[in-house]
């Protein structure tokens, strides 16, 4: 069929057509905005899950719904080197978004006292004021200027969602990749949080992650399951999934047969960015505009080396030998979690001796730890991937060290 007909999207973070199975979490994203605005604490949320279940695709959803409800909406992906310029960043989002909430003409005392604290924050990270150029504002002296970062954050955002209450706006933060802050980065943003919730404050944050991060949420603050939940997304039902495939292409006039969804199904196990690679490379392969199981068939050759070129191998690229030779090994035990003990078994190493291994890819977002002493991959049909792209593979020896003179 015509490729510019095709309405699959199997690009990062790309709304499909139709978003399948999500509703219960975009409602309650609603009723959380609502709530806020009527001065109602409410738990806000951190969705979770591997890569490739649609964790960008519903903060993008929500950033529709928030604007659709006019709050000012601050969206933006946690690098992996924010250590240094996290003050920075913090100073540009709650600058963007008191300049959101009114013009200068119209502003209120609790706006031009909320800019004077902005000021005193990023004047750390600042000093000649180019975050603050061309607005005429003074310090507020003792408020966000003591050099500790959650003080500091703590004052800065009870300033803003003071100003947001006075102009009956809301200001919400959509962060993705929210596992990469550091623990004090997020102990500050969790404190900060906490009390514009106490005071009920119209600012909040919603957050993206992977599994990892109820964990550092949890030791970053004990109270931090109090002030959010953690709904974890994964693969869709199957009769989700159907959905995803079919209502895209009856939006282009096109149908499926039922055992070109049970294949399509089956091949992606539901997951939700799979679904969108299948069905695109489906869609360019199908004569009609009636998908049949023949269709599948022929794009499954196509569909995996797509995603094993733009899905996983730019995440094999970043590893070492000995990582890989790691990651393999567990694609051999299977796709479940795993002991870091039996691993090691596997490769003829201790414990002991290969955890620094595992740790590394556990901090390059390629392993996480669903419970203590066990290891799973972060993506989906990893192992399937592994086997092809390494079907043989040689475990590095040990390095011995050098003898002390």
């Amino acid at each position: 069929m015509e490729a510019e007909r095709n309405p699959y999207t199997p690009n990062a973070g790309a709304v499909p057509p139709v978003i399948a199975g999500r509703a219960d979490l975009e409602k309650r994203f609603d009723v959380l905005l609502a709530r806020i605005l009527r001065g109602r604490s409410e738990q806000s949320m951190i969705i979770t899950g591997l890569r490739g279940v649609g964790k960008t695709v519903l903060l993008e959803q929500f950033r529709r719904q928030a604007e659709a409800e006019e709050w000012v909406v601050i969206d933006r992906e946690i690098g992996k080197h924010t250590e240094v310029d996290f003050r920075r960043l913090l100073a540009a989002w709650m600058h963007a978004a008191l300049l959101r909430l009114s013009p200068k003409q119209r502003w209120s005392q609790r706006l031009a006292q909320a800019f004077g604290v902005l000021k005193s924050f990023s004047l750390s990270v600042d000093p000649e004021g180019r975050l603050s150029a061309g607005l005429d504002i003074e310090l507020q002296p003792g408020l966000a200027d003591q050099g500790i970062l959650q003080q500091d954050v703590t004052d800065l955002f009870a300033a803003v969602g003071e100003a947001a209450k006075d102009h009956d706006r809301g200001i919400i933060l959509l962060l993705d990749e929210i596992q990469f802050l550091s623990l004090p980065q997020f102990e500050a943003l969790i404190a900060a949080l906490h009390k514009v919730n106490q005071r009920t404050l119209p600012i909040t944050l919603v957050g993206a992650g992977l599994p990892q991060v109820p964990e550092l949420a949890g030791d970053a603050k004990s109270y931090a399951e109090r002030l959010f939940v953690f709904p974890t997304i994964d693969s869709l039902t199957p009769d989700e999934a159907r959905v995803a495939l079919q209502e895209p292409a009856r939006q282009e006039g096109a149908t499926w047969q039922e055992s070109a969804l049970d294949a399509a199904v089956e091949q992606t196990q539901g997951y939700p960015y799979f679904l969108q690679e299948l069905g695109y490379a489906v869609w360019l392969i199908a004569d009609d505009n009636e998908i049949t199981k023949r269709d599948v068939l022929l794009a499954l050759p196509q569909y995996e080396e797509k995603l094993d070129s733009s899905f996983f191998r730019v995440r094999l690229d970043r590893a070492t030998d000995l990582q890989r030779a790691y990651l393999r090994v567990m694609a051999d035990l299977g796709p479940d979690p795993h002991k870091a003990a039996d691993v090691a078994a596997a490769m003829g190493r201790t414990s002991s001796q290969i955890a620094p291994t595992r740790a590394e890819l556990i901090n390059m977002g390629l392993l996480y730890t669903p419970q203590h002493g066990y290891a799973a991959f972060t993506v989906p049909q990893f192992d399937r991937f592994l086997k092809r792209a390494m079907p043989t593979f040689v475990i590095p020896p040990l390095q011995r060290r050098k003898a002390r003179t």
